[in-house]
């Protein structure tokens, strides 16, 4: 599968490990030159590219990004991908550590719909919940007892169906997460966060979510 991963910060620059090693053939970029990636591509075969040209062609694209950034991306930065190519995004808002204030999620818009919003384009939520580390090397065979599960949220069922495989190649159970109105059940300070548990783990922390956000959460 080709895969445009834009962002190389630890989440982007996990998978962009994870997903050549398993044979997919990744382009990455971050918000400069390509050249500032040469390690990482020299490392896993990936191709640094300009953002512009990470979704060109692929069948999936991941947006690893700070949050803040979201509204920077050069407009169109998704037109090239491959017909009903998922868009995953990552993200989560920090406020108080990293972000500033952005309102409309202060407001109670769900982290995930707010950057489809920006974009104009549907979005996959996962992976925004999982230690780097974890992710990197926590995975385990389908079956094994105790494999971590990612909640995945999204609107479009085909493109959660390929998430889903994904995810499972990468050695997690995936976990039905409902819409993107109902991401804001993984978002920072709910019980799923970080909780790295079981699929039934993970069903319960979903179900135990409230719409408040945590005082660490908010802007100050």
């Amino acid at each position: 599968m080709r895969i445009g991963i834009i962002g190389a910060g630890y989440i982007g620059g996990t998978l962009t490990r994870r997903l050549t090693a398993l044979g997919h053939e990744v382009s990455v970029a971050n918000s400069r030159d390509p050249e500032t990636l040469s390690e990482l591509a020299s490392e896993t075969g990936a191709t640094a590219v300009w953002a512009r040209d990470a979704a060109r062609g692929a069948d999936l694209v991941i947006l690893s990004i700070p949050q803040k950034n979201v509204p920077d991306l050069e407009p169109g930065i998704f037109a090239a991908r491959a017909d009903g190519a998922p868009i995953i995004e990552t993200n989560n808002y920090y406020p108080q550590q990293r972000d500033g204030l952005i309102a409309a999620i202060e407001d109670g818009q769900p982290e995930s719909a707010w950057v489809s919003e920006q974009i104009g384009q549907p979005v996959v939520k996962v992976f925004n919940g999982i230690y780097w580390k974890n992710l990197l090397e926590k995975g385990k065979p389908a079956g094994t007892e105790g494999r971590i599960a990612l909640p995945i949220a999204g609107d479009d069922a085909a493109a959660k169906v390929l998430v889903s495989d994904i995810v499972d190649q990468l050695g997690f159970d995936p976990v039905d997460a409902g819409t993107i109105a109902d991401s804001w059940r993984q978002q920072p300070g709910t019980p799923v966060y970080g909780q790295h548990g079981t699929a039934d783990e993970t069903r319960t922390a979903l179900d135990q979510a409230t719409l408040e956000r945590t005082a660490e959460w908010k802007a100050a």
